[in-house]
């Protein structure tokens, strides 16, 4: 696969991965939403990068994810603080034994559609 191939089935995933995001929060399962949430985000920074550069770094450290969103381009740079706020709700979502509030993973949702909206514009470019 090219790169932009790549790109397009990372878009596909972050889709995929936002409207579970959606469906789990009308099910009041807000961990799993925010999960799902962060996910979406992360295949549309992978999409993002990949149309823009060529390549994704798959770090499991998320300040990488941020930089190398950053440096991908202007559309890059204006979506990573969005992708670090995103982040930040990874670890509480997934493992911590405190549970997300509904009001966080409404806001992890909306951003995650920030991204993968950024991330249709510049795959289809």
């Amino acid at each position: 696969m090219t790169a932009i191939d790549d790109a397009r089935a990372h878009l596909v995933k972050a889709r995929e991965f936002l409207d579970a995001a959606v469906t789990n929060n009308e099910m009041r399962l807000f961990n799993a939403a925010t999960s799902n949430a962060v996910t979406a985000g992360i295949n549309a920074k992978d999409a993002i990068c990949l149309k823009l550069t060529g390549l994704t770094n798959k770090s499991d450290r998320h300040a990488d994810a941020g930089t190398e969103l950053s440096r991908s381009g202007p559309s890059g740079r204006a979506m990573a603080s969005t992708l670090g706020r995103l982040l930040k709700l990874k670890t509480k979502s997934q493992n911590q034994t405190t549970s997300m509030a509904a009001s966080d993973a409404l806001r992890s949702i909306e951003w995650a559609n920030r991204l993968v909206e950024v991330a249709q514009e510049v795959v289809s470019s």
